[in-house]
């Protein structure tokens, strides 16, 4: 049969037809009020000056009426303006610097054959990690430990009497503006599993020692110096279901020995978290353009036919850094897909996965650090981290980045970041 309808694949660029249309959604307001303001002004320059002042005293405005107006304007700018604090969680918010440790390799206790995972080893590769990210945070803003207002200590797996916090200071606030101290890492000596379950011996190949410690400060006068300034947080709990509750569960098996067991689920629950988070994100992050065509898609799949694919928003468009937690390579691949990324999206990723391992919260800063070293975090560029963990929950954080960020001549890639990226192949023959 003769094509009705012309080859519009061949005939028309399709990627034009859409950034046109992007263009127009995003910007609509622009091309309806330009037009109006050029002919009111065009009315303006036609009448005279007795004309319009005619005009004005027929408008009969007094001062009252003024005043409520004023009011009416500046209430509506000020509940938008809270209403978008609240979903920033944390205001005005800047990381100063970024500072991930070096060296990433198994700790020492393990090195032993067999391994000793003591109380005093879980405590020396605390410390090891801990103050190595802190010493060069310190010597790099030159930040004493009397200017920090706040400490916060991550980990979820090492939590000792007195606590890891304690170990390092005891800090409280001194005004509302705080300059926080977080350091992100996982003390993996006293959860090194000696048993023989396969699905509890998947943690002692994937996870190294690793940590950072940020500056975060909501302080007006470290705007300046700030690298990025936090825009939006959301976490997404998934505690509630039993499933995910044990999906990645501490336990003893059948011989007594105590390990992590990761469920054969957890890539279904961490899909089922992860599109949870992205439903409360998508709207504070995408364009116009991509929510419109979500939300004719899915009023498509309600009334016409539910059979209709879903409409996948392009994330692309939101940021131009992408920092997944560098879990595990089927993580990676699968994010990936669902969002549509490039292999250059997920680089920073990989590269960590397969330089430092998994080093649980702390990936995200060692992917940050590789996308400065590689000299491609420009000024106004938007990062967006997404991080999972056990409870079952997966968190996003949306940072901006405030000025272009020079190649760093220290940090973690320091040694390496001229091999990287490197070929990953798909299987490796022994």
């Amino acid at each position: 049969m003769p094509q009705i309808l012309p080859n519009f694949s061949s005939s028309v660029k399709l990627k034009y037809v859409k950034l046109g249309y992007q263009y127009l959604v995003n910007h609509i307001l622009t091309f309806l009020l330009v037009p109006i303001m050029l002919a009111i002004l065009l009315e303006i320059l036609r009448l005279g000056p007795e004309e319009l002042l005619s005009i004005y005293n027929s408008l009969q405005f007094d001062l009252v009426q003024i005043l409520c107006c004023a009011f009416l304007v500046i209430f509506i700018a000020t509940t938008d303006s809270q209403r978008q604090s609240k979903k920033r969680g944390f205001p005005n918010a800047h990381f100063r610097k970024i500072r991930p440790r070096r060296r990433n390799v198994p700790p020492p206790a393990i090195h032993y054959i067999p391994p000793t995972p003591t109380m005093e080893a879980a405590r020396g590769e605390a410390e090891v990690v801990i103050f190595s990210a802190i010493d060069a945070l310190m010597e790099k803003t030159g930040i004493k430990p009397k200017d920090i207002d706040i400490l916060i200590v991550n980990c979820s797996l090492f939590s000792p009497t007195p606590s890891l916090s304690a170990m390092v200071l005891g800090f409280t606030p001194s005004s509302p503006k705080f300059l926080r101290l977080v350091i992100s890492t996982e003390i993996i000596t006293p959860n090194y599993y000696k048993g023989s379950e396969r699905a509890m011996l998947l943690p002692n190949c994937l996870f190294r020692m690793g940590g950072a410690a940020v500056l975060l400060s909501n302080k007006r006068r470290d705007s300046h110096r700030a690298k990025y300034k936090l825009v939006h947080v959301v976490r997404t709990h998934k505690g509630a279901d039993d499933k995910a509750y044990r999906c990645v569960y501490e336990q003893e098996d059948p011989q007594g020995k105590v390990g992590i067991n990761l469920s054969k689920d957890l890539m279904v629950i961490a899909g089922e978290a992860l599109k949870s988070n992205i439903t409360t994100i998508g709207p504070l992050v995408l364009p116009a353009s991509e929510q419109l065509l979500f939300l004719f898609t899915l009023i498509g799949r309600k009334i016409f036919n539910p059979k209709w694919k879903p409409y996948i928003p392009d994330f692309k468009q939101a940021f131009e850094h992408f920092c997944i937690h560098a879990g595990g390579r089927a993580v990676i691949d699968e994010l990936q897909k669902n969002l549509q990324l490039s292999a250059e999206h997920v680089e920073a990723s990989r590269m960590t996965l397969h330089r430092f391992g998994n080093t649980s919260s702390s990936s995200l800063w060692y992917e940050m650090s590789y996308i400065e070293a590689k000299g491609r975090m420009k000024k106004g560029d938007r990062v967006w981290q997404i991080a999972f963990g056990s409870g079952f929950k997966c968190n996003s954080a949306v940072w901006k980045c405030n000025r272009t960020i020079k190649t760093a001549s220290d940090g973690p890639w320091q040694d390496c970041i001229d091999r990287y990226p490197v070929h990953i192949p798909e299987i490796v023959k022994l």
